[in-house]
């Protein structure tokens, strides 16, 4: 069993410091290795992947990933997205491009390609014209969303307002949906809106369904600072706090004649509606509605 006997002093001490030394050695490989995984992991966020975009024209095929996008936007509201699906694809003659990744990619491995939905929709565009598809239900449930949401946000001004602009049928309000997953760049945004212009001029001067319209309602995926106050006070005052998932979205903010905002908390979930932080800050998610005149 060995010798129980106490051993030299100067044993000990030089068994301590050989200890020592290597506790050294193993701290200094730990940071080594630290440093080394620190780095890959900037490399990694680092890294620009080059993906080129192609646009087409709805079509039937783009059913299910029109009606996904949608689900990211209306969350667990009372919409028929699966009826809003059918008349986005009805009325194509508006372009409504959708955007899928071109199978020309330069740094895009071959295998990948190969695993890729060819129908995948990244992103889409399109418009209903509320007052022309009155009677349908999602046209009739989109309204009413906006309203009652209004109705718990806002000034009784305010409510009666937009009650009397969706109701006005001498001055149309088109539902402009831009939607797109959260990693596809908003670069793609100005071309899909300045096609989309370009197809309800002709629309309109062809006197197709969807035509002219008079103010543009959008609804917008938008956070907050968590902890932040909603008040109705506060509404117009907000912009500041506001963060917007499509970027691009915050100019029509700015031009918007009736906005106001609500929270979506208990309604959102983590994979399409948008980051839950920015900088490390946790954010609420909210809705953003506004409503834009045509000559803006």
């Amino acid at each position: 069993m060995g010798s129980l006997a106490p051993q030299p002093l100067e044993d000990t001490l030089r068994r301590d410091e050989e200890e020592e030394e290597n506790e050294v050695e193993d701290e200094d490989k730990y940071d080594e290795d630290s440093e080394e995984e620190e780095d890959e992991a900037e490399e990694f966020v680092e890294e620009v992947v080059n993906v080129d975009f192609e646009a087409y024209s709805i079509s039937d095929n783009d059913y299910d990933g029109i009606k996904k996008l949608l689900q990211q936007l209306f969350l667990k509201a009372p919409v028929n997205t699966a009826e809003l699906t059918d008349l986005l694809i009805q009325q194509n003659h508006i372009g409504m491009d959708t955007f899928r990744p071109s199978n020309n990619q330069t740094n895009v491995s071959e295998d990948s390609n190969d695993d890729m939905d060819e129908d995948a929709i990244f992103s889409f565009i399109s418009l209903l014209n509320l007052t022309e598809r009155k009677g349908t239900q999602c046209a009739e449930q989109i309204e009413e969303l906006v309203l009652s949401f209004c109705e718990k946000n806002c000034e009784k001004s305010v409510v009666e307002q937009l009650d009397k602009l969706l109701n006005d049928t001498t001055k149309p309000v088109g539902f402009l949906l831009s939607e797109r997953f959260i990693n596809v760049p908003p670069q793609i945004a100005l071309p899909k809106h300045q096609q989309l212009q370009k197809e309800l001029a002709e629309s309109h001067k062809t006197n197709k369904p969807c035509g002219k319209c008079s103010f543009y309602l959008l609804i917008s995926k938008t956070f907050v600072e968590a902890g932040k106050t909603n008040s109705k006070k506060r509404q117009s005052n907000q912009k500041d706090e506001l963060m917007f998932a499509n970027a691009e979205e915050e100019i029509f903010y700015e031009k918007a004649v009736l906005k106001f905002n609500y929270s979506v908390q208990e309604e959102s979930d983590t994979c399409l509606g948008g980051r839950r932080s920015f900088d490390d800050t946790p954010m609420k998610p909210m809705l953003t509605v506004m409503l834009i005149p045509e000559a803006r």
